[in-house]
């Protein structure tokens, strides 16, 4: 993955800094550049024309922070976890900068988002950014304590995809037998354009719809993995077998397993309905604060 930029290197100053260009940085920095949004990006190594910055939760020096220039909105794409991080984070780049806009250098005058995961969202069937929440993940425990510093974000994202990133790869992960295809749901999806528009919404709303707020992301669908499996049988199978050998293909059958499930199970058409699917995710509350929509449609 390249990585572009069309500032100078080692900028003052920016409206938006990327703590860590992974995957997502791919789909987020076009966009920033096609909207005008002056960015920095950092990477372990300072590889593709980031700037080099690893956060370390064990030391409270200022000097990797000092070489990062002053940003509105600063996006923690890596996982914070436990009691500390997020607060140690905040306060070190706090105090190494003066808000572009602002001569002060309080952690509430800088936008901060942190990505995490829907996981943590466990209700039985319907959640919403509201829904509780699992305590004691360690993740989730960094997202609370970002929250509660002031002027943060926290957008849990479904699963990722788009790019290189192919859900139909996931399958032989999930299920490689009749047994393992009965247990599976719900799956829920977004696609790389769709996080980073919702990413901006976020940044350029930050008042309304960022502050003190957890959001969640999906692209608005629920999927049906048994669904999914009986449509991507042939094409999965096909990949396994070019990978692992005819033999390892000859031990799968999705469309078979689907089939005899619905039978067993008394389903009459896929996909299953929202109510036979277990855990479920609504997202559209988030879609609407920002006032953008998720444009790249269903996952086929």
């Amino acid at each position: 993955m390249v990585l572009r930029r069309t500032h100078p290197p080692s900028p003052s100053a920016v409206e938006f800094l990327i703590l860590g260009a992974g995957w997502t940085s791919q789909f987020l920095i076009p966009l920033l550049e096609s909207s005008h949004v002056t960015y920095a990006a950092t990477t372990t190594t300072g590889r593709d024309g980031t700037m080099p910055f690893k956060f370390d939760p064990d030391s409270d020096s200022t000097a990797p922070y000092e070489t990062l220039p002053s940003a509105k909105t600063i996006l923690i794409t890596f996982p914070l976890k436990g009691r500390g991080q997020s607060k140690l984070l905040t306060s070190l780049y706090s105090q190494t900068h003066e808000h572009p806009r602002d001569d002060s250098s309080s952690t509430a005058h800088f936008q901060w988002i942190q990505l995490g995961s829907t996981g943590i969202f466990a209700s039985p069937h319907w959640n919403t950014h509201t829904s509780p929440h699992d305590l004691t993940d360690a993740r989730a425990i960094a997202e609370d304590e970002l929250l509660s510093l002031g002027n943060g974000c926290v957008l849990n994202l479904a699963g990722l995809y788009g790019g290189p990133r192919d859900p139909r790869t996931w399958v032989t992960r999930v299920a490689t037998t009749k047994e393992a295809v009965k247990a599976k749901n719900a799956l829920h999806l977004i696609h790389g354009e769709d996080v980073a528009r919702g990413i901006l919404g976020v940044h350029s709303k930050f008042a309304e719809v960022g502050s003190g707020k957890r959001w969640l992301l999906t692209d608005l669908r629920v999927y049906d993995w048994w669904d999914l499996m009986s449509s991507w049988a042939k094409e999965v199978e096909k990949m396994v077998e070019e990978k692992d050998g005819p033999e390892a293909a000859r031990k799968l059958d999705y469309a078979r397993w689907v089939g005899e499930l619905m039978r067993e199970n008394g389903v009459e058409a896929l996909p299953r309905g929202a109510e036979q699917l277990g855990r479920v995710l609504d997202s559209s509350a988030f879609w609407e604060a920002v006032g953008v929509w998720p444009e790249m449609g269903r996952v086929r």
